[in-house]
């Protein structure tokens, strides 16, 4: 009877009815997957069950509704990352699970997540030039993207939260413990800054591993509150996309800018501990209580507007909200 009034607590945040799902049409547009702690484990298989439904579901979405690249927001490769650019993990987590004929050659803009930076993080950047779709330059970098035979564009800053915040451990559930080098984090922060200051593009998104806001586990990153919200407010970012709590969350503040929590590659954890550090009338969605299923975020961006729809393994749409374009 408890799980079951854990389950009841959620219904009122999902939109229970059949949804209208995205259509593979000819309206010029952006298509593109957001995943987060879809890491395997570091046991043979390799993966997990739930790893395999999501990755079937996202070739299969991508299949009927087009996709032009997936956003990873970290924790790759459970519980350690990689030790080198030659390990294993590479094959047995990522390229024999993610191997659809609708994914072969779509490409992924990765950053870590805090198992990564465990391992070796600069392998899994090296990477980059063995796999023809692991997109991974930089511990942070930026990549944009014109809607084809539009005048529309979009804007995608990948930020590296542990080398800003620190690291976590998230058997202790606790915040980052602080950067591990100041000078490197300040660096970071000045490039976001840079970057946000010269952003003209229509729609413009922060991606990091950490959120900036959640209700789950390991709630709000009091690091990302202090120094990137109130950068994101001032910029007019269009959307901050995230991970790190095992379940699925959108939230979207009083300005405006959505908080798109994509956690469930691999994992659940169906909690709401950190509710009340959340402001009240932010948190438009959330389910934890999928299992073994997991999901995904799967956007559409247009010259008019952001379609976000999240997506449950078996191709039940959960939740879909609309962002607009930036008004500069």
């Amino acid at each position: 009877m408890e799980k079951l009034l854990v389950v009841l607590t959620i219904l009122p945040c999902i939109n229970m009815k059949t949804l209208s799902n995205p259509q593979k049409d000819d309206t010029p547009s952006l298509r593109f997957a957001v995943i987060g702690d879809w890491g395997g484990i570091p046991l043979p298989p390799y993966y997990t069950q739930q790893e395999t439904l999501v990755a079937a579901e996202i070739a299969n979405t991508i299949s009927k509704w087009g996709g032009d690249f997936i956003v990873s927001v970290g924790d790759n490769f459970y519980y350690d990352g990689v030790t080198n650019v030659t390990d294993f993990r590479f094959q047995k987590t990522f390229e024999n699970v993610f191997n659809a004929d609708s994914l072969l050659h779509v490409p992924w803009y990765v950053v870590a997540g805090n198992h990564d930076h465990n391992g070796n993080v600069t392998a899994q950047i090296a990477y980059t030039s063995v796999s023809s779709r692991w997109k991974y330059p930089a511990l942070y970098y930026d990549t944009s993207f014109n809607i084809a035979n539009t005048n529309a564009s979009v804007r995608l800053l990948m930020l590296d939260t542990i080398t800003l915040c620190g690291n976590s451990d998230d058997f202790k559930g606790g915040q980052p413990l602080g950067a591990a080098d100041s000078k490197v984090a300040k660096e970071q922060l000045d490039w976001l800054v840079e970057k946000l200051q010269d952003a003209k593009e229509d729609y413009l998104l922060v991606a990091g591993h950490y959120p900036v806001w959640s209700i789950g586990e390991h709630g709000p990153t009091h690091c990302l509150l202090e120094h990137v919200e109130p950068l994101l407010k001032k910029y007019k970012v269009t959307a901050y996309l995230s991970g790190h709590d095992h379940n699925m969350q959108y939230l979207q503040d009083d300005s405006g800018i959505g908080y798109v929590l994509s956690g469930a590659g691999n994992f659940l954890e169906n909690t709401r501990k950190h509710e009340d550090k959340v402001p009240d009338g932010y948190l438009r969605f959330y389910i934890g209580e999928m299992e073994p299923l997991g999901g995904f975020v799967y956007m559409q961006v247009t010259p008019k507007e952001m379609k976000i729809t999240y997506i449950q393994s078996g191709g039940r749409s959960l939740f879909l909200t609309t962002l607009y374009p930036r008004t500069l």
